[in-house]
Order: C-alpha cells, then structure tokens, then sequence
C-alpha cells in the first residue's frame, strides 16, 4: 500500500498542496477533507461580485470539485469537517451527515483557514448584518441588496475589506458610512497612505468617521432571516444612531487553529500555528500553511501571521512538493498588498511603521516623495506617493508603502528589493525600464531611494 497524504481545508494551502503533490508523485494517495462546498476559491474577488464586476459566484472558482476529483485524481471530500487529529496514531476524524469518518495519515496538512472575527456589537444576529470572509457570506450579501433594495450602509472596519466594501456598496447606490476606531483607514499601510485614502473616500461620498467606536447595531422591523426578529435599521454610536439597512462587519481575521491546539500542536507568538521553514510543525509528519499558520517575515526574521493569498498558496505548493519526495521551503512573507480604493490604488510591503521597526531592532529613516507615474508631458500621469523606510546603520531597505490613482503595483520592486536584502543605494542603483507612456526616466521608487539616500548621508 502507498503512502496517503490527508489535507484538512479545500482552499488555497490545502488545494495547492494537493494538486504539486499528486502531479510530483502520482501514487500518492491525496485526501481532502473541506467542511463547506467550496474549495479552490478566490476570496479576495467576493467585494467585486458584491459590486457586480464579477458577474457569477461561481467565476471566482478556480477549479471544481468534480475536476479535482476527475483530472487531479484527487479523494476530495465536501461536507466533511475534521473533528479530531490523533498525532500519535496518525489519524483524523471527520464528521459528515452525522456519522464519524476515521482516516489514517502518513503525512498531514492543516489548511484550515481563518474566521472573520465576529466582535461582541449588540445586534450581531440582526438581518441584514454580515461579516465578508466567505463564498456564503458573499452570496447572502448579494441576495439581501437585491432582495431589499436597501438605501443606506455602515461598514465597520476600515482595513482591506472595509475599503473595497466601502466602493462596492456606493457601487451599487448605497450612502456609505465607514466606522474605524483608529486614527486612519489602511493601518498597515501607514499614515501617508491612510491620509491620502480618506479624502479620496471623502471624495466619493463616503460618510468617514475615524476614530469612532461602534457599540452595536439597532433593529426595527420583523424579519424571516434574522435569528433576533428583527431587521437592522441604525448602527448605535452611544448617544447617536446613524442610520443603516445594511452593514458589513470586517475587522479582521483569527487564525482556525483549534484543531491543531487540541492535537496538542504548538502554537507561535502571534497565536497561529507555529512552524518551520518547510511548514512542519510541532507534530511528527504533520505541516501547517495558509491563514492559520505562522510564516517567517523576510526582514526581521521573526515568525508573522499574514493571512493573504500569496502566502497560502505559495506555502501549500511548497509542502506539497515536500510530502512528494523533495524538500521544498515554504519561503519567508514580506506582507506585500495592494488594495483598490475607487479611483485610488494603495500598496505597501514590509516594515513601514518606524515605531515597528524601532521594536523589530532597527533605526528607521524615511522620505516621503510625490512624483508623476509616466513622464510629465505624457498624457495620462497621474501623482504617485512613495513612502521608502531604510535601517540608519545598515542603509537596508525595510519597506514602503505607495498610493496613487496609476502605478501602485510598482510596490512589487521593494518587495524584491527586501526579498534580496538590498540597501537603498543598490535599490536605487536598479535598472527599471523607461519609456514615456509607462514611467519617468527616474522611477518613483528611485527617486524615492535617490532622496532617501541622500538623508542617509546627511545623517552620517
């Protein structure tokens, strides 16, 4: 008898490793547990079928389970939810339909994911009030707006999914409040950029209010869909209530690491499950990758918990090769992410925060620089705002974060430039093309180096 691989969750990590590890080693026998219906999604799409850019739930799969199932020879099994992990006898348990499923392991995945973190607001359970983490959620949104018809929104949270929330609810002709407790939307953006994007959101009609605590959200009518009665009509501010048919709750995700923490599995500093450069954990033969595992941040070399896309697939890939025979690293997260704010795009990657960086055991200096994204006579440029972090003693590229309505994927050459550890004066030393239509001769991220070269030799 060959040898079986269990994966627990059917996304981005669990699919991933699946499929490298079936097309490496074709006798491998690859089982897949995944609670839902759904496997192989793109999460980060559901703002944009929420909007209606994307036009059916269903394009945002990238492969069926039937597919998985017939081209990938790959035992998926829906509706399955792993219950129990025994390291020791390498087994899982599953639960379908009532009835428990015992499945022996040679080596093991947890994928499990991560859950929208449900704060304790009163009127969670009202109708009409969601959290976006999802496919379900996406499509009980979409049902709601279209069943409803509902003239005014709250989105509580102003993090990735507040924002595009934000664009896609105005999309489809809500007025729009944004509720964030703290002093600017985009937090691991940074303040230049969170500025930047709330007077665009402003701009756009959106009813902001930073700093502002949400106590709960207020019902009126009866309603079949709600397991308080009642249909949401307001979000409580204390004293004052804003009025709201609809509101979208995202602040944030937790890692799902319950299964791994009753196995007995270790967990890391940030509270997902700890792991290896190769996604191994503290359990013989058992991995961790994707939202509910740690990975390592390329700049300060500590273990980080960054739930994006890249990261899951990229380390489900790598564990997958592994299992089949060729030790593969996961590789380490700079955090690299970009986010559409209407007309604006906002990026950033690795440590942009000085007060983080000062704690990570650097001493940050930073330049802010406004430059145009094509050449200046070329139709079509537009200002982009470069902000580039670098260590004092080092002169290494921390990270930087950049916004502006063209050019915000130039992000992705600090994200290389951290990956290899360059100093600002070998980042701004790059040879990035130029032409007319598409930058300046002096690249907004080298200019941004070239000025913050220069206070680096200022401050020796």
């Amino acid at each position: 008898m060959g040898e079986t691989f269990v994966i627990v969750g059917g996304d981005a990590a669990g699919m991933s490793a699946a499929s490298k590890a079936k097309r490496e080693h074709p006798e491998l026998d690859v089982v897949v547990f995944e609670k839902g219906d759904w496997v192989s999604y793109a999460a980060c799409g559901m703002p944009y079928y929420v909007k209606g850019d994307v036009e059916e739930l269903d394009d945002l799969v990238s492969l069926t389970p039937e597919e998985f199932v017939q081209e990938r020879d790959v035992d998926l099994r829906t509706q399955h939810e792993v219950v129990a992990v025994d390291t020791d006898a390498k087994t899982v348990t599953a639960s379908a339909d009532d009835e428990r499923v015992e499945q022996p392991y040679d080596h093991l995945l947890i994928a499990t994911g991560a859950s929208a973190i449900r704060p304790p607001f009163d009127g969670m359970g009202l109708d009409g009030v969601f959290t976006i983490h999802d496919m379900d959620e996406a499509d009980a949104i979409d049902r709601f707006l279209d069943r409803h018809d509902p003239e005014t929104a709250a989105v509580v949270g102003g993090g990735y999914v507040g924002v595009e929330m934000a664009e896609a609810l105005s999309a489809r002709g809500l007025s729009v409040s944004l509720f964030e407790m703290l002093p600017h939307v985009l937090q691991p953006f940074g303040d230049v950029v969170g500025a930047e994007v709330e007077a665009h959101l402003r701009e756009q009609g959106v009813d902001l209010r930073l700093e502002t605590a949400v106590e709960g959200f207020v019902g009126g009518g009866e309603s079949e869909g709600s397991a308080e009665g009642d249909r949401i009509e307001a979000v409580a501010l204390g004293d004052e209530q804003v009025p709201a048919d609809v509101a979208i709750v995202g602040v944030g995700v937790e890692p799902n690491v319950e299964l791994a923490a009753d196995a007995g599995i270790d967990l890391g500093p940030t509270g997902a499950v700890a792991t290896d450069e190769y996604g191994r954990t503290s359990a013989p033969d058992v991995y961790a990758a994707g939202d509910c595992a740690e990975a390592t941040n390329v700049v300060t070399g500590e273990p980080d918990h960054v739930p994006l896309a890249l990261t899951a697939n990229r380390a489900g890939r790598a564990i997958g090769q592994t299992v089949a025979g060729e030790p593969t690293e996961v590789g380490p997260t700079a955090g690299t992410a970009i986010v559409k704010a209407f007309e604006l795009g906002a990026a950033r990657t690795g440590i942009v925060d000085e007060s983080a960086a000062r704690e990570a055991g650097f001493d940050p200096v930073s330049v802010t620089i406004t430059d145009e994204s094509r050449a200046g006579y070329y139709p079509g440029s537009e200002e982009l705002t470069v902000h580039l972090v670098a260590d004092r003693q080092s002169e290494r590229v921390l990270g930087a974060s950049v916004v502006g309505r063209e050019g915000a994927k130039r992000i992705d050459t600090v994200a290389t430039a951290l990956g290899a550890e360059l100093t600002v004066g070998e980042l701004q030393n790059l040879d990035l093309a130029y032409a007319p239509p598409f930058s300046p001769v002096w690249d907004p991220v080298l200019t941004a180096a070239k000025v913050l070269g220069g206070r680096l030799g200022d401050a020796d």
